[in-house]
């Protein structure tokens, strides 16, 4: 199975990248599946129906979240008639948090993905232990039983604590990436058990600024320690940044995993289109 997964999207000028780049890449990589972290997709702060209707319009199949699920009100009532959009699994069982957190998909071609959301506790919010969430989840939807692909998606502020999950899904997903720093990193690796992993995704968003955001309030705060309002999106061309990645039918686990930087500001990385493999 080839796949995708595109880093945060934030504000106007993500949706509006993903837009431009995405049916494209889809062709040219033939994706069979792509999933975006969309929880910055609203002027920055979580996401609402018709941002999430533009990016499935433009070629998402899938939308995961994080710490900002949340921060707009209609995604409560959304996400419950929304399969497609993802929160994190960890939410305490007495929190009843709406939607889901892992969701199994079948593709056009008749094979079932499973998504998986966590979100980490290091420097965030202290949710369940996101670990013992997905183990319980892993188990219940084997790789190469039930599912055909498994992708975990790590919201963490720690690489610390996401590089830890890489290795405690280790053969048992088909790939572990990071999200919510917004910086793509640069390890793309298959890790020993044949887990295709990035500590970060990256961004979907204008990089001439403090991580999607225009740079001047974050500038202000940092060096007077003073708010002067509300962050808002950088609005210029945005970069998107995912990972592309193809896996061995017969286990599900990864063969290849490559970095996706198209647009924007940051230097071009593609994947070298290659035929499918059976």
């Amino acid at each position: 199975m080839r796949f995708a997964f595109f880093g945060d999207v934030v504000g106007r000028s993500g949706r509006e990248g993903l837009a431009e780049h995405l049916p494209g890449l889809r062709r040219q990589l033939e994706l069979e599946f792509v999933i975006v972290n969309a929880e910055n997709a609203a002027a920055g702060f979580g996401i609402t129906e018709s941002t999430a209707k533009e990016l499935f319009e433009a070629g998402a199949d899938c939308l995961t979240l994080g710490n900002h699920s949340w921060d707009q009100k209609e995604a409560l009532t959304y996400i419950v008639r929304e399969p497609r959009l993802i929160r994190p699994l960890n939410y305490p069982a007495l929190a009843a948090a709406p939607g889901r957190g892992a969701q199994l998909f079948e593709t056009d071609a008749g094979r079932r993905i499973l998504v998986v959301n966590l979100l980490g506790r290091v420097f965030m919010d202290a949710l369940d232990d996101p670990f013992a969430a997905v183990d319980k989840e892993l188990e219940a939807c084997p790789l190469g039983a039930v599912a055909d692909a498994v992708v975990v998606d790590i919201h963490a502020e720690a690489t610390s604590e996401k590089m830890a999950m890489g290795h405690f899904c280790d053969g048992r997903a088909s790939l572990v990436v990071g999200t919510h720093s917004h910086v793509p990193t640069a390890d793309a690796q298959v890790l020993p058990g044949g887990t295709a992993y990035q500590t970060d995704a990256g961004a979907c968003a204008d990089y001439d600024s403090v991580i999607g955001n225009q740079k001047e309030e974050p500038l202000r705060r940092f060096t007077t320690r003073i708010s002067g309002g509300r962050y808002k999106p950088a609005e210029g061309p945005a970069t998107v940044c995912g990972v592309f990645v193809e896996t061995d039918p017969a286990t599900g686990l990864a063969r290849r995993i490559e970095p996706i930087r198209l647009g924007g500001r940051l230097k071009q990385t593609v994947p070298a289109p290659e035929p499918a493999r059976a």
